[in-house]
């Protein structure tokens, strides 16, 4: 399986494949009915109170550490990542301004 990683504001591309928004907020300035997407996964997205202290303190290592630990004792992460399994490529996607700081790295080093 091939995954990409990209932020929700960049252009659609048919190389794409599965594309799913791996955020817990909807990015803002984008209908629903906008965004080409096939899955919203807002329940393996770091939790409410990770993101908002991410986002006070920004220490990346800290956030990397705590959200890896969020995924290992989340229930629907094991589910998420069998249904990505049967596509050939998956395009995880997000409003973070710096992918290389957002959570889309840490997922996609968790996914087996």
């Amino acid at each position: 399986m091939e995954i990409h990683l990209k932020r929700v504001y960049e252009e659609n591309d048919p190389n794409d494949g599965f594309r799913v928004l791996a955020d817990r907020l909807w990015p803002r300035g984008i209908k629903k009915e906008a965004l080409a997407l096939d899955l919203w996964a807002k329940e393996i997205a770091p939790s409410t109170e990770l993101r908002k202290r991410y986002h006070q303190d920004g220490d990346f290592e800290t956030f990397k550490k705590d959200y890896t630990e969020e995924l290992k004792h989340n229930v629907d992460f094991p589910i998420f990542c069998e249904t990505l399994k049967v596509h050939k490529v998956v395009t995880l996607l997000t409003a973070s301004k710096e992918i290389d700081r957002s959570a889309l790295p840490i997922l996609l080093s968790q996914i087996s």
